[in-house]
């Protein structure tokens, strides 16, 4: 990213589409848009239906032009939307125009957004949430990513960094205390000890979610186990609507772990047809079966079609398929994929144990690159808490400070800033 660059990008979803919005930012972007709309710009943040031109004058399309004078605006620079028709022809032909003109530039993945973190509109943490949340695919992702994009994660740790800078403060007062003045150095240390703990406590909550808010981004793993012809594949059809496994009366059609994403009560689920479970000679099959075990093991939940899990697993779900033909016994909830008969009750069964799977979304962290800081912090706290050297302690007590300060971008590197942006789509 240079200083001084104007650029633009398609803002808007994929074409072709009802309307297609194009954003510029930089100090060129009223020029540009000025010499499209024939001269003459609208007030500022207020929408006004205007011509966009052709360089020759000729009529390209009618539509909205919003623009949003530095620094109040998204990047802090000036900043204009196009809302124009969302024809792939017309959406080129406009991009091209802009290209030509000098000073312009096509957007780099993420570049509106990192233009907003340098000018102090948007916090790293900010971004990052603002990212998980075009990608989110259900209920539980938005609100997890919401939480991030409205700040929380940085502001636990401007709180969090606040007092480890106030513990600083107290070693330092510590220090200045002759040895006549023992007894109150003391106390001064005995509090700070207590208050190093509390802080490592209130970090250590936040990152023992992680795990779980991982899960809620990448998708809870549904296993569905059994013997062979008990169901499987037929209840996994049913429950995602979809033909996705292979049904047949043949015992070990299924050999392959297969793997349907769906969504049950806002949470992201995969659900796992796997092979069915019994002595086989086949190699193949067995491999299949060794893959069905192992991937069971590694399920938050396991629909057990044939009472072969372990009854005391909490993960396991008891299911007794093939509820519509008489005479057919099971233990469990009586499910039939055929008539639909506890399919609703079997669902709503899941969606209670993944509510409970699930951390708070009050407070959680969103990458991986957040829990980094968080353990750097906590190491540094735990070391600070147990030594008996003041200047030790002060050392690591500014490691776990700077750590945080790395977590909200306040010491934000081009390296990390690249890393964390090209994640982002081109125009946002």
């Amino acid at each position: 990213m240079q200083p001084g660059e104007t650029i633009f990008a398609l803002s808007s979803g994929a074409l072709p589409a009802a309307v297609a919005v194009v954003r510029l930012s930089g100090p060129h972007a009223f020029a540009a848009v000025r010499s499209l709309a024939g001269g003459t710009l609208p007030e500022a943040r207020q929408a006004a239906l205007v011509t966009f031109r052709e360089p020759d004058g000729s009529e390209l399309d009618r539509g909205l032009l919003i623009c949003f004078p530095a620094p109040r605006s998204f990047t802090g620079e000036d900043v204009a939307e196009l809302q124009v028709t969302g024809s792939i022809a017309l959406v080129d032909r406009l991009l091209a125009i802009l290209a030509a003109q000098p000073g312009l530039r096509q957007a780099e993945p993420g570049e509106f957004a990192r233009r907003a973190v340098a000018a102090g509109k948007l916090g790293l943490t900010e971004a990052e949430g603002l990212a998980a949340l075009l990608d989110a695919e259900t209920e539980a992702q938005r609100g997890q990513a919401m939480m991030a994009a409205g700040g929380a994660i940085r502001q636990a740790a401007e709180d969090w960094r606040q007092r480890l800078l106030e513990l600083r403060a107290d070693i330092e007062a510590e220090l200045d205390f002759g040895e006549s003045e023992a007894d109150v150095a003391d106390t001064i240390r005995a509090d700070g000890t207590a208050r190093i703990a509390a802080l490592r406590n209130d970090i250590e909550t936040v990152l023992g979610r992680h795990e779980a808010a991982r899960r809620v981004r990448r998708g809870f793993a549904i296993a569905v186990v059994g013997p062979p012809n008990a169901g499987k594949s037929t209840l996994v059809n049913a429950l995602s609507l979809s033909d996705a496994a292979i049904v047949s009366e043949i015992a070990g059609t299924t050999r392959d772990v297969i793997e349907v994403p769906l969504d049950i009560g806002g949470y992201r689920a995969v659900l796992i047809d796997t092979a069915g479970l019994r002595e086989a000679s086949d190699p193949i099959e067995r491999e299949g079966i060794r893959r069905a075990r192992e991937r069971a093991d590694r399920a938050d939940i396991v629909l057990d079609l044939g009472g072969e899990a372990d009854a005391a697993d909490a993960r396991v779900i008891r299911v007794a398929a093939k509820a519509d033909i008489e005479g057919r016994q099971g233990d469990g909830l009586r499910v039939s994929a055929r008539t639909g008969q506890g399919l609703d009750e079997l669902l709503t069964e899941i969606g209670d144990r993944l509510t409970r799977l699930a951390p708070p979304t009050d407070l959680v962290t969103t990458s991986a690159r957040q829990k980094a800081h968080l353990e750097e912090t906590t190491a540094a706290l735990q070391l600070a808490e147990t030594t008996d050297d003041t200047v030790m302690r002060a050392e690591e007590l500014r490691r776990g400070a700077d750590a945080l300060g790395r977590l909200t971008g306040q010491f934000e590197t081009e390296e990390l800033l690249g890393e964390v942006f090209a994640r982002f789509c081109i125009g946002k």
